[in-house]
């Protein structure tokens, strides 16, 4: 799934990222400049998501503490979740923090930090429904497209189809409608969803699979890597990381067990 100035909130749409060239930023460029460009979906609560105009959400904080370290001010593109690899190979910004994975064949073409976070694919359905992998047989799952939830489905013997949606919340919708049966996402996800959701009569069940989430960037930026990864250490040592995820998660959300 923090530089010395102040977060820069300013939303750029994806035809204005694709509109002019661009060349890929080493570490040495992204210092010289200041700014590091970061990434996210802006639609996946409570990782990233609008309050209002301000995009804000535990990886967005992370993102800030993590740049914060680096001494550098944050710069955001809001891409579509489907859209981010084919946008950080034509190098519109240099590194994406997602909350979820990405399907094992998109993953391929990318190299990732360390885990900013663990997690699960949790199954999702009404209380008399499917809540656990065996009940999936024979039923419809509605999955986000092009996740690592889209890739469990696809492994869960006996479920009858699959359907893909733009968001969560899409399949979320779908699935209040009765138009799938269950929904897969991450577990974290499925509980802020239900949480504003009390009325809706779906619970969460069984864990389709354990996941380690990680900020993705270009094939070979090996020091890159290593900035993101030294900087992400010295916030889950500082504190600073226990902070935030006990203000999203009520819990520590790391990778350290």
């Amino acid at each position: 799934m923090r530089f010395l100035a102040r977060l820069l909130s300013a939303v750029i749409p994806l035809s204005l990222m694709i509109a002019g060239p661009s060349e890929a930023r080493e570490w040495n460029a992204i210092k010289q400049s200041g700014t590091l460009v970061a990434a996210t979906e802006g639609g996946f609560q409570p990782f990233n998501y609008y309050d209002g105009p301000k995009l804000t959400g535990f990886e967005v904080d992370l993102a800030e503490a993590i740049a914060k370290k680096l001494g550098l001010k944050l710069e955001w593109r809001v891409v579509p979740f489907d859209g981010q690899i084919a946008a950080l190979k034509q190098d519109r910004f240099d590194f994406a923090i997602a909350s979820h994975g990405y399907t094992e064949e998109r993953a391929k073409s990318v190299d990732f930090a360390n885990p900013h976070y663990c997690t699960g694919g949790q199954i999702a359905a009404h209380k008399d429904g499917p809540l656990t992998v065996v009940a999936l047989n024979g039923k419809t799952v509605g999955v986000q497209l092009a996740t690592s939830y889209a890739d469990a489905a696809k492994k869960v013997k006996g479920i009858k189809t699959i359907k893909t949606y733009k968001g969560d919340p899409e399949a979320f919708a779908a699935l209040r409608a009765n138009k799938v049966d269950a929904w897969i996402s991450d577990k974290f996800t499925v509980k802020a969803t239900l949480d504003k959701n009390p009325d809706a009569g779906i619970t969460g069940g069984e864990l389709v699979f354990v996941e380690r989430v990680s900020m993705i960037l270009r094939k070979n930026n090996k020091e890159l890597a290593d900035k993101l990864n030294q900087a992400l250490a010295e916030v889950m040592k500082d504190g600073t990381y226990k902070a935030l995820s006990e203000k999203y998660f009520k819990e520590d959300v790391s990778c350290r067990s």
